[in-house]
């Protein structure tokens, strides 16, 4: 028995060999690499101008792209990209488009100075955020449709692998460089790292084009204007990209239940970490001290959880999986009640990170996977960006309250409440499990 269970963790494992899997771990650096510029090297390079405290807070604001990704998935969900890219297909020729849009913006933030330039600099940090979050678009939906959904999980923890390499790489990169190099110089260092990904996306297939829908005007549309041909081929073009990804989701008898699932699941966790710094630091911890432990054994426990996260999904299927690993994340943050007691002990402090990072990269993979199975091949881009902003609000605006609810309880009891936030999350899910059984490709399957 024990052989055979081997055998079978084993077997799941293997998943991790396939070249399409393995590819997504360059298009993960890829994805990674711009997060990394845009928060120390920037904020270093910020500094070093002599631009006050308040004018680098305000820095933050170019981020705004990410979370608005949603509005522009469905173009490139829907239209070719232009020539040349267009000869690669439309997976691979916007990533190639946003790839090297992300290369060449980068290339001018290095080249601007912040203290002549600041507004210059502003704009061109915003252009930054908005291709590298249309590479994320391109890339999410690429890495749904090149791969089965019993790989969804492995690809899901290759991928945020990538991610986390390439964000580690490019924040510690630019700013080691830094002391060695003129900035510009060091931008254009970094930047070419964007390669890796661009030779990702040439040396990989594109994705087969699901079949073309119909376009059609809603009959409620068509009766309130008389509609000139081309107007309603206009008309039905924008309805089939930006209406008809969420109206198809909609068709699911359990769509409900998947959107309070994405707002729930990882809610206790976003509780936690809104008030993870605040707490070690009450301790007494530097930030020097929590930074580094943060780096060695945060970074490392992350991209482990990670993994062993998609074999777990592998081994038992997507749902299972799922369970298991929010359990998991739940329970660990009771890791920080003894932290509390300990109190500041930079031994337990490691012990307390890594708990929680492993958990997180294994909650991270089990929830990336699961809203990949989600999406329908013929609207992936865009409904993955609409999924993922969802799942965002549930990381911001639900988990603003979590500074009043510190200030008033204490520290242990603050965190036994965060585990008891993501019972709501695992209970729905264990009803969605007996209420809509898994689909057969969501079975454990090898081959």
């Amino acid at each position: 028995m024990r052989r055979a269970t081997l055998t079978g963790w084993l077997e799941a494992a293997r998943v991790y060999r396939d070249r399409r899997v393995l590819s997504l771990f360059f298009l993960g650096v890829s994805s990674g690499l711009p997060f990394g510029v845009m928060a120390e090297p920037l904020s270093a390079r910020l500094v070093d101008a002599g631009l006050s405290k308040t004018a680098i807070g305000l820095f933050a604001f170019v981020s705004v792209p990410y979370a608005l990704k949603f509005l522009w998935a469905p173009i490139m969900d829907h239209i070719a990209p232009p020539w040349p890219a267009r000869a690669l297909g439309r997976r691979r020729g916007w990533a190639v488009l946003a790839q090297a849009a992300l290369f060449v913006a980068m290339l001018a933030l290095g080249a601007v100075d912040p203290a002549r330039a600041p507004f210059v600099l502003g704009a061109l940090a915003l252009l930054v955020a908005f291709a590298s979050a249309s590479q994320d678009i391109v890339v999410d939906a690429y890495r749904v449709e090149i791969l089965d959904e019993r790989r969804y999980a492995a690809g899901a923890a290759t991928a945020v692998f990538g991610w986390r390499v390439g964000q580690l790489g490019s924040a510690v990169s630019g700013l080691v460089l830094a002391d060695l190099l003129p900035w510009p110089t060091v931008f254009a260092l970094v930047a070419i790292g964007i390669g890796v990904g661009f030779v990702a996306v040439l040396i990989n297939p594109e994705p087969p084009a699901p079949p073309p829908a119909p376009l059609a005007v809603p009959p409620t549309l068509a009766r309130l204007v008389a509609l000139h041909p081309d107007l309603a081929r206009a008309l039905a073009a924008v309805h089939q990209a930006a209406v008809a990804p969420l109206a198809d989701f909609t068709r699911r008898p359990e769509w409900v239940a998947v959107l309070a699932l994405i707002l729930l699941y990882k809610f206790g966790d976003a509780v936690l970490a809104v008030m993870k710094v605040p707490f070690f630091l009450e301790l007494g911890f530097s930030n020097t001290e929590i930074a580094e432990v943060a780096k060695i054994f945060g970074t490392a426990a992350t991209i482990a959880g990670g993994l062993v996260g998609g074999v777990l999904l592998a081994r038992l299927g997507i749902l299972r999986g799922l369970l298991v690993c929010g359990v998991l994340m739940a329970v660990s943050n009771l890791i920080f009640v003894a932290q509390a007691w300990a109190g500041r002990d930079l031994w337990m402090l490691a012990l307390t990170i890594a708990v929680e990072n492993v958990t997180t990269g294994m909650g991270t993979t089990a929830f990336v996977a699961y809203l990949s199975s989600l999406c329908n091949v013929a609207y992936t881009a865009t409904q993955y960006a609409l999924l993922t902003s969802l799942m965002a609000f549930s990381r911001t605006v639900m988990s603003s309250g979590a500074g009043w609810l510190a200030d008033k309880v204490d520290w242990a009891t603050f965190f036994v409440l965060t585990t008891l936030a993501a019972v709501p999350g695992l209970v729905l899910l264990v009803w969605m499990m007996r209420r809509y059984p898994p689909r057969a490709a969501e079975s454990p399957q090898f081959s």
